[in-house]
């Protein structure tokens, strides 16, 4: 007897004991979780804002900041690689991780979301529309049910509510909401995150940083690829599958007067053309604000190699035999002629000319002493060289002697840098576009969507009373934003109070 009372007592405990859900599950609810999703997010921004106040070692400027630290700081944000965050392994797998329970969290929930658009709850009990917060009785006298229905519908759509006339268990009910595709807008913030993370994903993984210096008549299908190691670059050379020609390099300076640092800078402009057998060629123009694409490359004005030269160029021309001296244009590159068939042409420009054994050279960057050096045809084909300097140079000075019948001399010019050093970022399928301007804008105004509008639901049912006469309980439920929907909700109640 005893044994069989424990074997009863031992099937009772094992029919009582709770059955715990199968790891899988359990795992799946985990990562599918809101909170975990939340802390994801959280850690996901912190990180971020550790790549913004630690400066990364493919910016401008890392030199300076990496000797600044102590060797304990560089071992430390070394060895977590802090310096290059958003390569690191962590934040790749913590965007993994966060991109898989989005997905997860929309999967789960997302059934429930699309009931609200596509099973919209028609009617309710009096108990449950006297239960929301916001809650009315309207009493209805002199009217017939159908002309209660029409008025109610008509104040339904004179606030924005469509209204649905629906009859349950011999009651009548008219239902009418505003905003309800809000209720996926939540799934709309998902996919641009996901858009925001695959496209910052594929443009680290496939594209890279480089740079090529531009010069007026430069051309070349080479660039430099920049690998970062911390304080170290290593450039090489890689070909490009076009040809670029630089037709032209402009600086406009705050100061004309002044030097061409970037202090005195308002922009950069450098000209080009692209030859792409493929293609043909494309004329581009690249400014500070006005990158140019092209085949996934895309051309960003970097910096400048600030040693003085001159864009357009005013020549004062005099004839070494007397007469008026004449005034001849000459831009970088370009040439003239003069009257007589004398043709001149531009060869090298000196921001501070001196003269280095027998060869022209400059002393420095600064326009200290200028002077514009040019090749001379005279009509009967001879060859010369000649120099115009800014300042008036005496006739006994070799390098300021008449050339070719004439005195030169430089009167104006427009400054420009030697050279422009644009860079390069190779992106071939669009991830940093996909990401900044799909997956970012489309965030931006997801979230707009989200907070600004809200699903506000208004059901009217419809009863008679033993007098004759017939009862309006209201109710009003909102997801959002519960003070607009009290004053509509008040505002209505108000229209079908009066005649």
């Amino acid at each position: 007897m005893f044994a069989a009372e424990e074997i009863i007592k031992e099937n009772t405990r094992e029919i009582s004991k709770p059955k715990t859900a199968p790891v899988l599950n359990r795992v799946l609810d985990f990562l599918s979780s809101v909170r975990f999703g939340v802390v994801l997010l959280c850690i996901l921004v912190a990180l971020a804002m550790v790549g913004m106040l630690v400066i990364q070692q493919n910016v401008n400027g890392f030199d300076a900041y990496y000797a600044s630290l102590t060797p304990a700081e560089k071992t430390v944000y070394g060895y977590l690689k802090l310096f290059d965050i958003y390569h690191s392994w962590y934040f790749n797998l913590l965007l993994l991780v966060l991109s898989l329970n989005i997905v997860l969290a929309s999967i789960d929930r997302f059934p429930s979301a699309w009931s609200y658009i596509s099973r919209p709850k028609l009617d309710a009990s009096r108990k449950w529309l006297l239960g929301q917060k916001q809650n009315a009785i309207v009493e209805m006298h002199g009217a017939s049910e159908k002309e209660i229905v029409e008025k109610i519908s008509h104040v339904f759509k004179s606030h924005g509510l469509k209204p649905i006339v629906s009859e349950k268990k011999n009651q009548l009910f008219v239902f009418g909401e505003s905003g309800k595709w809000n209720r996926l807008g939540a799934y709309i913030v998902h996919v641009a995150l996901l858009t925001l993370f695959l496209g910052h994903f594929v443009a680290l993984q496939t594209g890279f940083d480089a740079d090529v210096r531009m010069m007026p008549g430069q051309t070349t299908n080479e660039i430099q690829m920049i690998e970062f190691n911390l304080d170290k670059q290593e450039r090489y050379v890689v070909s490009l599958p076009f040809t670029i020609n630089c037709t032209d390099i402009e600086q406009k300076l705050i100061d004309p007067k002044g030097s061409i640092g970037i202090n005195n800078t308002l922009d950069w402009r450098t000209r080009i053309e692209i030859d792409d057998p493929q293609y043909g060629k494309t004329v581009a123009d690249v400014s500070l604000n006005k990158p140019f694409a092209y085949r996934g490359y895309r051309f960003f004005q970097a910096s400048a190699i600030t040693v003085g030269s001159a864009r357009n160029m005013t020549l004062e021309v005099a004839p070494q035999t007397g007469g008026e001296p004449l005034k001849l244009n000459l831009a970088r590159n370009g040439s003239a002629n003069l009257a007589d068939g004398t043709k001149i042409d531009y060869e090298a420009f000196f921001p501070d000319f001196i003269l280095n054994g027998s060869q022209p050279d400059t002393r420095s960057a600064e326009y200290n002493n200028p002077a514009v050096k040019l090749n001379i045809t005279t009509p009967d084909g001879e060859k010369k060289s000649a120099y115009a300097f800014g300042r008036k140079m005496p006739d006994n000075i070799p390098v300021g002697a008449p050339v070719a019948g004439y005195k030169w001399r430089l009167t104006e010019f427009e400054k420009s840098p030697l050279a422009h050093v644009l860079s390069i970022k190779y992106d071939p399928f669009n991830g940093a576009f996909v990401a900044w301007y799909l997956g970012g804008f489309g965030l931006i105004g997801a979230l707009m969507f989200v907070f600004f509008i809200s699903h506000r639901r208004i059901w009217a049912l419809i009863e008679k009373t033993d007098a004759g006469n017939f009862q309006v309980i209201l109710g009003g439920h909102t997801n959002r934003n519960e003070q607009g929907l009290e004053d509509k909700f008040e505002k209505l109640k108000q229209n079908l109070t009066t005649n």
